[in-house]
């Protein structure tokens, strides 16, 4: 059971929480690295979960090694994940609706923060039908540090004026709960990648299936 005592605004997190999309960057990546002649594992890949976009590309540099031309690697991995969302689309993430419904109803204010960049949030936001439903965006062009860094949910909280201890921080990756716990908020995670860390499954309010259950928490 979650009371609606415990906190006073929720903040989402976006890509793997919100938005199906972790699936189409790991697509684009994998794409890209057979391009260069390269193979990214898919164990490798899923470990990127959640950082932000100049960590993926520090860790691919250094998976690939010597040599890697990161310049090229995002042009092919832009391209290739273009191709991909303009034949399949970006789904939205089971229960985000009603949740989002239910937020609206009950006058709770919610934010979007993201460790992707503003532009590609938006683009991302606008092809699952998502624009402008997010009053406020705080995404990794804001802050000086990308998630796992605290800056991401602290500019959040500042953005909609509510103590960070106050905010319920809605993640899907381990380096989302680590930034929202150090933030100092209330972590709840619903995971994009199985099995969930015994060290991040105790960082959290609640380790749930989608975001239905969430709402369901909210309602008991």
């Amino acid at each position: 059971m979650l009371k609606r005592g415990e906190f006073a605004a929720v903040i989402f997190d976006m890509d793997g929480l919100v938005l199906d999309t972790e699936k189409t960057y790991r697509i684009a990546w994998r794409e890209a690295g057979r391009a260069m002649r390269y193979d990214l594992p898919d164990a490798f890949l899923e470990a990127l979960t959640g950082l932000a976009i100049d960590a993926v590309l520090r860790e691919i540099e250094g998976f690939c090694g010597p040599g890697f031309d990161t310049s090229e690697f995002n042009r092919l991995s832009a391209a290739c994940w273009r191709d991909h969302v303009a034949a399949h689309g970006i789904e939205v993430k089971r229960g985000f609706h009603a949740l989002r419904d239910y937020l609206d109803q009950e006058g709770i204010p919610f934010c979007l923060a993201t460790n992707s960049t503003l532009i590609n949030a938006e683009e991302c936001l606008r092809l699952a039908g998502l624009e402008g439903v997010f009053a406020a965006l705080i995404a990794r062009d804001h802050v000086e540090r990308g998630k796992p860094a605290p800056d991401i949910f602290l500019q959040a909280a500042a953005t909609l004026d509510v103590a960070i201890d106050r905010c319920l921080v809605l993640e899907d990756s381990s380096a989302g709960i680590e930034a929202a716990a150090r933030a100092g908020a209330l972590p709840v995670m619903v995971p994009s990648a199985l099995p969930v860390e015994a060290a991040t499954a105790a960082r959290c309010r609640f380790v749930l299936n989608d975001l239905g259950e969430l709402l369901d928490l909210m309602h008991c």
